[in-house]
């Protein structure tokens, strides 16, 4: 399938063009690198031994994504465009209903103006908010806590209501639990801009000299040892979720929802622990204050994902952090080194 691709120079973006070119589909990506860099496309194209066309497009720029529509006819739509910081959601809500919400409606326009009626959506388990049952599952009510949560909540709904407008179209809505991990041939992986926002690129950037210590937001929640637990997900998994996702819209109609996690926490501490294992060094780190909109627990059920498209996570905690070390060892300044 031709395969529009929105923010696919991003982390999980550039990962999942792997995966889609490996498949045998044809993807084309905009995006415009607020958060990411033309150098992680040039990557990913010398790993597949093939140019990655992309266009340098805003996803609230109707005009520009509609010819980019028009000239590339996707068959299908992978929507990963959008501002994803909880914290800085709290600081900046206009921007991140700007982006989130106007953006998804700009593209669904875009999409209809050229016949095309298939999307993944890049959703993420905030919205599910406190837990009143672990691990979440689908049916869990959705209570989002967070501007951030709300944006991708707000779309969701805006998806399923157009999918119901246009019977035939389908409809993937995918929550993430916490992506982690990079490409086996660390030429790529998570390179934020400034100070990392999720805990594994701030463990790295530590372990790699690049930071000081890292910061433990609370250790006095109801978990085994006191710090948040989450469930991790390498992103090459993450990655085959998607092109799986793809495939069962190619024949099924309808909005669905996946959760796409492993259905194992794993705590702030675990976390260092691991990885100083796998990096074999210690990593310092400071107990703090809570983050507002931060809950302790976070896991999932991801039966539905294994029945209806044959997705399971395969890849554990060793190899996620084996495969950051090994992308921020080669890689100290991020793709820094390589421009």
């Amino acid at each position: 399938m031709r395969v529009l691709v929105t923010g696919g120079a991003g982390y999980i973006g550039t990962h999942t063009l792997i995966e889609l070119i490996a498949a045998g589909h044809e993807p084309y990506v905009v995006d415009n690198f607020d958060n990411a860099v033309p150098e992680a496309l040039n990557r990913v194209s010398e790993l597949v031994q093939r140019p990655i066309p992309f266009t340098d497009c805003d996803v609230r720029d109707r005009k520009a994504l509609t010819e980019v529509c028009e000239t590339f006819r996707p068959e299908a739509v992978i929507h990963f465009a959008g501002l994803k910081a909880v914290g800085e959601s709290e600081e900046r809500p206009r921007d991140y209903y700007d982006v989130n919400v106007a953006g998804t409606l700009t593209l669904l326009a875009a999409m209809e103006a050229v016949g095309c009626r298939r999307i993944v959506f890049s959703s993420s388990a905030t919205v599910y908010g406190v837990p009143e049952y672990l691990p979440y599952d689908e049916a869990h009510p959705t209570v989002p806590l967070s501007v951030y949560a709300k944006t991708k909540h707000m779309a969701e709904g805006i998806l399923t209501d157009w999918q119901r407008a246009n019977p035939e179209g389908a409809v993937m809505l995918l929550r993430y639990f916490n992506p982690v991990g990079a490409h086996v041939s660390s030429r790529i992986g998570e390179d934020p801009q400034g100070i990392p926002n999720n805990l594994m690129p701030f463990i790295s950037q530590v372990a790699v000299g690049r930071r000081d210590k890292l910061m433990v937001f609370g250790d006095d929640y109801d978990t085994a040892d006191g710090t948040g637990v989450r469930d991790y997900i390498h992103v090459t998994d993450l990655a085959r979720a998607h092109v799986k996702a793809i495939e069962f819209a190619e024949h099924t109609a309808g909005a669905e929802v996946f959760n796409i996690g492993t259905g194992q926490g794993y705590s702030v501490l675990d976390m260092i622990r691991a990885f100083e294992k796998a990096a074999d060094r210690p990593i310092p780190y400071e107990v703090t204050d809570r983050r507002p909109g931060d809950v302790a627990a976070m896991e999932a059920d991801a039966s539905r994902a294994a029945k209806h498209l044959g997705w399971r996570a395969e890849l554990g905690l060793d190899a996620m952090c084996e495969s950051v070390w090994g992308w921020q060892s080669a890689n100290p300044q991020g793709y820094e080194e390589g421009r």
